[in-house]
């Protein structure tokens, strides 16, 4: 099953401007994690694992060219087996981003990290997206705040790592209005950072409980001395 209007969409200018800031970030956000596994659910389009250098780098989803053709909400992957997942607009466009995540979390070894991207709605983006009822993507989503994505992350065990917003420029739908603004890029980084169009969260699962256990040496003193048998001095009262 593919998304209506997802792949007219990635050849516009607006999906081009999107997905030229995503593909940068993500490139920083996965470039220093290592492991043995790394997963990519949905966009098989773009490569969002390029600069990883972990051995095994596959793609899954629902459609198109995955190495691993599956439903999102069920993954067929074995528990604690994968150390970095990347989720591209996966959230916002799926009846059931709550299984999605129970699965990431589920299939993620400890201290794994998954990376998230979706549209902020917070945003200019958002607020496009709020009005428009052409049922097109990306207006079709159900857009998750950072701080939402973050609870939701929280309680499933997850610690925020590090989260960017970009894509300040309003969503013009021609090449020149979207390139007139760039301007505003360093200006909405430095001043309305909360307002990009699009934003990165990438999160560590920890594992609570866990800890190394060490020989407590004082304890055993303690009772080594405690067995001692107790010797009576003579002389005292006799």
């Amino acid at each position: 099953m593919s998304i209506p209007g997802f792949d007219s969409w990635l050849g516009s200018a607006q999906g081009r401007y999107v997905m030229d800031w995503e593909q940068r970030k993500l490139d920083e956000a996965v470039a220093d994690i290592f492991g043995f596994n790394a997963l990519q659910i949905g966009m098989p389009q773009y490569d969002f694992l390029r600069a990883n250098r972990i051995p095994l780098r596959q793609k899954a989803g629902e459609f198109g060219a995955v190495d691993v053709l599956s439903e999102m909400t069920a993954l067929p992957f074995a528990s604690h087996s994968t150390d970095l997942i990347v989720l591209p607009h996966v959230l916002e466009f799926s009846t059931d981003p709550h299984q999605i995540l129970r699965e990431v979390e589920r299939i993620l070894i400890p201290e794994g990290q998954v990376v998230i991207v979706g549209f902020n709605p917070l945003s200019l983006w958002g607020l496009k997206q709020k009005l428009d009822r052409s049922g097109d993507f990306p207006w079709n989503g159900n857009y998750l705040s950072i701080t939402r994505l973050a609870d939701w992350l929280q309680l499933l065990g997850f610690e925020v790592d590090r989260g960017t917003l970009g894509c300040y420029a309003p969503p013009f739908i021609q090449q020149k209005w979207l390139r007139r603004w760039h301007f505003i890029e360093s200006a909405g980084e430095r001043w309305w950072s909360f307002s990009g169009g699009v934003y990165l969260l990438r999160a560590i699962k920890r594992v609570h409980g866990m800890r190394l256990i060490t020989p407590d040496w004082r304890k055993k003193a303690v009772r080594a001395k405690a067995l001692r048998p107790v010797t009576h001095k003579e002389g005292h009262g006799h």
